[in-house]
Parts: structure tokens; sequence; C-alpha cells
């Protein structure tokens, strides 16, 4: 006669982390046998004077953590004393449950989400440094030296300027 295995039954929870260590707790929850999602974003940043694409976290001090919901399981003790973690979001006293629905969703949409650009093509920006410093211009591209390169009106005409993608603020 076949024995039956109890089969485990979770949900996901939402964990709030310390500030900028959604990347710490990440590893540490996992390191600790929890099986964690931190969804994320490619962003193109300016560092040191050049465009870099980062990863940053989809929801900023937010990841995701799966729980068993059996009254024997583990204890969810630890979460709270982890290296990163700043508490388990709840909503008076009960854990804010999230639907597997919406964690299928937000992998979905990770997936197919673009790089999200510092300036998008034909965004008027204003050069903040250099000699053309103050001026209104047009943002074209990002050539392959990583300059940003923009449409200036000079002496009634546009004219393509390399610049540095550091040197470019959206107009207001």
């Amino acid at each position: 006669m076949p024995t039956s295995v109890p089969t485990l039954s979770t949900a996901w929870y939402l964990v709030h982390t310390k500030p900028r260590q959604e990347l710490i707790a990440l590893e540490n929850l996992s390191r600790q046998g929890y099986c964690c999602y931190l969804p994320l974003l490619s962003v193109q940043k300016v560092r040191r004077g050049k465009s870099h694409v980062v990863a940053e976290p989809m929801f900023a001090r937010y990841l995701f953590v799966q729980l068993s919901t059996d009254e024997h399981a583990p204890s969810w003790a630890p979460i709270r004393s982890t290296l990163g973690v700043s508490q388990l979001v709840r909503f008076g006293t009960r854990p804010a449950k999230v639907s597997d629905d919406l964690m299928q969703r937000l992998r979905q949409r990770e997936q197919v989400m673009p790089t999200e650009r510092l300036f998008e093509a034909g965004e008027t920006v204003l050069v903040s440094q250099g000699p053309w410093a103050g001026l209104e211009a047009i943002y074209q591209m990002t050539d392959a030296q990583e300059r940003a390169v923009v449409l200036l009106t000079i002496l009634s005409k546009p004219v393509a300027v390399p610049v540095s993608a550091a040197a470019l603020r959206r107009s207001v």
C-alpha cells in the first residue's frame, strides 16, 4: 500500500528591504534556502561621463519570497533578521500575500521590457556643460564612442554635434 507524501502549499509574499539593499537581501534569503524573486529593469545611466546600461529593481526596496503556508512549515522569523531585509510587508497582522497570477505576469513583463533610455530620439534636451552650455538641442542618438549626438541650430541651420551624455539634461 503506497504512502501518501504530503504536498506543501506555498504562496508569494512581499519583503520590504533596506534602502538600496535589494540584491543583498536576495542573496542572503536565497542562501538560507528561500525561493525569491527580484524583478529587474535595464536602465541607461551616465556614470563617470559615459553611458552604461545597468540592471535596477523594478520596485525599489521590495522583493518577493515564496513561503510555505502549512502550519508545520519552518518559521518565517529568520526573514526579519536577514541582512538587507527591513521587514515582511503586512496588512495589519497578516503578511501581504501576492497572487500567483500577478507573479507570472511580472515575470513575463520583465522579459519583454525594453531598456529604459536616458533620452528618446527627437526629445528636446538642454546642454549643461561645454561650449554649447545653455543651448537647447534635439537628441538624435548615441554614437559608437558613447557620445550623444544632438541637433543644434547654428546660424539658422540644424547641425549634428557630438556631446558627452553627461552634459545633457531634460529640457523643462
